[in-house]
């Protein structure tokens, strides 16, 4: 994942708010930040994040970058922004999202004498791939939506150019973005959490595909209709997303408070003593559940904030398992001998949960640990924000490998909730975790407490199941590359 945030302010500098704007998207990402100023000429500086924390590495950096517009990123993968000279003139470009098919675009530019410079740790740096996509046009708009008819995935971006800063939403809208105003500046951000401190409202979020321009003197100066097809990531509300932001106006923290409700709907036939939440993201919805179903909302494993992020997002396996094992402290005295609800937003592999969670809790004396899902059983990788990284990964995959003796293509029977081979793969779930019960969240229940029409809801990640328009797209593209073959 990738965090963007970009100001343009009509009467003093932008640095102050494009740094903490920046900053508080760190959430999304551990291992590089970076911004860009344009004032009188263009600064910019990358730090890696992932020892020291964005403030840390930026707090002298930013008070030198003098400048009215500015774009920021936190980035789990790539570098940036990056800088790009174009017929259209010089940019800086942060990007967020993730290309499916990027090894073809890259070959097809190289095939074209276009050459690459920027370091990743994927290759070929995805903004730059980008930039370049988009100077294939005949101007920036142009190139944003041509750039957009060639990528399989998403990507949503900002660019600093000496006309503003141009802000895109992905076609689909899985990634989003939000438009901000407050006396005399306009901001773009990923995520709502950035506006508040810095005392933005919200005007709007993007639309599917819309361009929007920012100016400095007259503020949103132009406007490229969106789409009206929406498919946003789930997952934001779910997981990925800060309690304090909302996507389509619609609140994360109350979204996850919903899910909790509905899994202790659930659940009329378990006796618990303490309701809990794994720390960050399932404490919304343990909050939830005990406020539906009257049991107290306890913390018997607290997160020690001081020095660790997320456990998800960094790139290395071995680092999120450290990052898990050492960051949650559980509380024996609220432990032992107790009878334990443990919400958690997802099961992706299930080692983290395992290992550092439910272990501490039973080598606390817990006499009964439940776990619940405030989602559905992750059974496909994601294709679009990489909230979900492969299949072999994933523990129900896992599972369905170990009930079937194989890999099997078509696990349709497992997608339905109460069917015997779905009760079948929880129930291998539940027995490699070492928990009491589990049980899951239903994808209608999901839907219901995000609160927007199901097609509007990109739910890939549960179902395999893609969108019209992208699946039309990705077959497109693979009919394309075997005429190719053929030709050669």
């Amino acid at each position: 994942m990738s965090g963007l945030f970009g100001v343009i302010s009509s009467n003093e500098n932008c640095n102050q708010a494009l740094f903490y704007g920046t900053d508080y998207h760190s959430h999304l990402g551990t291992e590089f930040g970076g911004m860009a100023v344009l004032g009188e000429k263009f600064h910019h500086k990358i730090h890696a994040i992932n020892q020291t924390q964005f403030k840390s590495k930026f707090f002298e950096d930013h008070h030198q970058m003098n400048g009215k517009k500015g774009i920021g990123a936190i980035s789990d993968t790539d570098e940036q922004p990056i800088f790009t000279h174009s017929r259209f003139g010089s940019f800086f470009i942060v990007t967020a999202g993730f290309i499916e098919n990027k090894e073809d675009l890259v070959q097809d530019l190289l095939e074209k004498g276009i050459s690459f410079s920027e370091p990743s740790r994927t290759g070929v740096n995805t903004s730059e791939l980008i930039a370049k996509l988009i100077t294939t046009g005949d101007n920036l708009i142009h190139g944003i939506e041509s750039m957009f008819e060639k990528i399989q995935g998403s990507c949503s971006l900002l660019i600093l150019h000496e006309d503003g800063i141009y802000a895109a939403r992905d076609r689909k809208g899985y990634t989003p973005l939000a438009l901000g105003k407050n006396d005399g500046m306009w901001a773009v951000a990923s995520e709502t959490t950035a506006f508040t401190n810095l005392g933005f409202e919200t005007v709007k979020f993007l639309a599917p595909g819309e361009i929007i321009l920012l100016n400095e003197n007259n503020g949103l100066v132009s406007r490229t209709p969106g789409r009206p097809n929406q498919q946003i990531c789930t997952f934001l509300w779910i997981y990925t997303g800060f309690p304090a932001s909302s996507y389509e106006n619609i609140g994360v923290e109350l979204v996850r408070e919903r899910c909790g409700q509905a899994l202790a709907r659930q659940d009329k036939d378990i006796e618990a003593d303490v309701v809990s939440g794994v720390p960050d993201s399932g404490v919304g919805h343990a909050i939830g559940y005990a406020m539906e179903s009257k049991k107290p909302y306890r913390r018997p494993l607290v997160k020690y904030t001081a020095g660790y992020g997320r456990s998800y997002t960094p790139p290395s396996q071995e680092t999120r398992d450290l990052v898990a094992k050492m960051k949650l402290i559980p509380i024996r005295s609220i432990i032992e001998g107790n009878r334990m609800i443990v919400c958690e937003d997802s099961i992706v592999r299930g080692t983290q949960l395992k290992n550092f969670a439910i272990r501490k809790l039973w080598d606390c004396g817990a006499k009964e640990v439940h776990v619940r899902p405030a989602c559905p059983p992750l059974l496909f990788p994601c294709r679009f924000c990489l909230s979900t990284r492969t299949t072999q990964e994933l523990v129900a995959r896992r599972a369905i490998r170990a009930i079937e003796g194989r890999d099997i293509e078509d696990i349709s029977e497992y997608l339905v909730p109460h069917s015997e081979k779905y009760a079948k793969m929880v129930e291998w779930i539940a027995r490699d975790l070492e928990v009491t019960t589990l049980r899951y969240l239903t994808i209608d229940d999901m839907i219901k407490a995000i609160g927007l029409p199901k097609e509007k809801l990109c739910l890939y990640c549960w179902t395999g199941e893609y969108p019209a328009e992208a699946a039309t797209h990705k077959r497109s593209a693979e009919a394309g590359k075997e005429t190719t073959k053929k030709q050669k």
